[in-house]
């Protein structure tokens, strides 16, 4: 039973390894992504905070500010992952 699938290193050239600027992008882009999932769970259980709130106005308050606050998350993430991908389209 083999539990590595990968069974040999492949050899390559140098050359053949993308760019730092590349790297740098896809790793920001993979961070962005991150935040969007996280802000986008944020803004479901500000819903289930605010359905289960009971009328309770303290909770409803603070469902809200949650929801508006990953909102906002969504937005910049989105935001930065557009900016990210037309930087990196501008210098390739």
């Amino acid at each position: 039973m083999n539990f590595f699938p990968i069974e040999t290193a492949q050899a390559g050239v140098i050359s053949d390894a993308p760019a730092l600027m590349q790297v740098g992008g896809n790793f920001l882009s993979f961070l962005l992504s991150i935040f969007g999932v996280l802000a986008i769970m944020s803004l479901i259980v500000a819903g289930m905070l605010y359905f289960f709130s009971s009328g309770e106005q303290t909770q409803v308050e603070k469902a809200k500010k949650m929801a508006f606050y990953s909102v906002i998350g969504i937005a910049v993430a989105l935001g930065a992952l557009l900016v990210i991908r037309q930087i990196s389209v501008l210098f390739s």
